[in-house]
């Protein structure tokens, strides 16, 4: 017999509406043109300053529109253990997603960004009621995985730099499919706002304590590119991309939400040619492909 909790779960996990569906490739986009930002703002920032400057920032707004809108931000003991834990995958994830994309290309990073749904999928089959995993979530993912795969046999000179900073990449993705399912089993006790921000609120300090420790430089130089990044990455994504990001999740499936992933290589690819000079190659549109035809068999309806 089901619950109630478990019955509520099942009924947030159906497929999306096509508006839904618009709205997450949306979102998916400004992510994908995320990592080229991180990629120029990094130019001119430590890693880790970079990441304790976009938080504190992003943090700072959340509160003020906290206060704005009267949302409540007090929370009691068992739903801040809960944000505690949130908070530690956060603030190992940020890091190790900016140290590898530090030593990779944009390219790259958004690239190895799609076996998030992989993992997201597994961990959702066993972690979030209602989200099973089904042939047709299987053969679209699998497509968009092929594209992955085409994108790393491109014909590019690989580094072993590059290959550890690809490593670090993964792990970090491996660390998001975590977040994503933590953060879908206690959304429904714990609100959007309490959930974005409070991890936020916890890395910052850490960041900028690890980047006096370990960045080469925290502030290298500061000119209108670097800024602009810096802003994008704070009020674009973080703030409102990750609210947003987040209310998707409270209402639809965390695997079906995911498989919208796939769309973070086709403005990241895209915007690394155009602005950093990144190599367009046969292979990189290849990928693009079936990562289309992935996303559209997933969410066919």
């Amino acid at each position: 017999m089901k619950t109630a909790e478990t019955s509520n779960l099942l009924s947030t996990n159906d497929n999306l509406t096509l508006k839904a569906s618009l709205y997450t490739a949306f979102l998916c986009i400004l992510f994908g043109a995320n990592t080229v930002a991180i990629k120029i703002s990094l130019g001119g920032v430590g890693i880790f300053t970079n990441a304790g400057i976009r938080f504190a920032l992003s943090s700072t707004v959340l509160v003020i529109w906290a206060k704005m809108t009267g949302e409540s931000l007090g929370f009691n003991r068992s739903q801040g253990y809960k944000l505690l834990i949130l908070s530690l995958i956060f603030t190992f994830q940020l890091p190790s997603f900016y140290y590898g994309l530090s030593m990779s290309t944009a390219s790259h990073c958004t690239i190895i960004s799609n076996i998030l749904p992989f993992i997201v999928l597994v961990l959702a089959h066993f972690f979030i009621p209602g989200d099973q995993i089904t042939v047709k979530k299987v053969v679209g993912i699998a497509l968009g995985f092929i594209g992955v795969f085409f994108l790393f046999f491109d014909n590019q000179k690989i580094s072993e730099n590059m290959l550890i900073g690809d490593l670090i990449i993964s792990i970090a993705v491996f660390l998001w499919g975590c977040s994503a399912i933590y953060t879908k089993k206690i959304i429904s006790e714990i609100s959007v706002l309490q959930i974005t921000l409070y991890p936020m609120i916890f890395g910052t300090p850490i960041f900028f304590a690890a980047g006096f420790i370990w960045d080469d430089q925290m502030v290298r130089f500061m000119d209108k590119a670097v800024i602009e990044a810096i802003l994008y990455q704070s009020f674009v994504t973080a703030a409102y991309g990750f609210i947003a990001w987040n209310r998707l999740l409270y209402k639809f499936g965390a695997t079906v939400i995911h498989s919208f992933v796939f769309l973070m290589p086709v403005s990241g690819v895209f915007l690394s040619v155009v602005l950093l000079d990144e190599p367009l190659t046969l292979n990189i549109i290849v990928s693009i492909i079936f990562i289309i035809a992935g996303m559209v068999i997933v969410n066919r309806h």
